[in-house]
């Protein structure tokens, strides 16, 4: 993944959460433009915070890096209700979902 492409991840899974890029840099307890300045392509995370800020996202590096998955903690949200359904439950929920498709 290019800077580019990461910055542009990093906005969209912020914007996602729905926190500005100024609150989630404090919350990080970095400067308040740093997140600002990461999607902007001024600077690059340190591998310690990159970790932070998967945490503060609710999300793996993995999922960070899967673009395939444009929404991570919606699909892990699904996933976790997933876990408490029966077979026939799931198999509906899988009918629909391809029918949404």
């Amino acid at each position: 993944m290019e800077q580019q492409d990461f910055s542009r991840r990093l906005a969209e899974l912020r914007m996602q959460k729905g926190v500005s890029a100024r609150d989630m840099s404090l919350s990080l307890g970095q400067s308040a433009g740093y997140i600002n300045n990461i999607e902007n392509g001024v600077n690059f995370p340190s591998m310690a915070v990159f970790f932070y800020i998967c945490e503060y996202l609710n999300i793996t590096p993995k999922e960070f890096f899967d673009t395939d998955t444009g929404n991570p903690t919606k699909a892990n949200e699904l996933l976790n209700v997933c876990r408490h359904l029966s077979d026939a439950q799931i198999d509906n929920l899988l009918a629909l979902a391809k029918d949404l498709k």
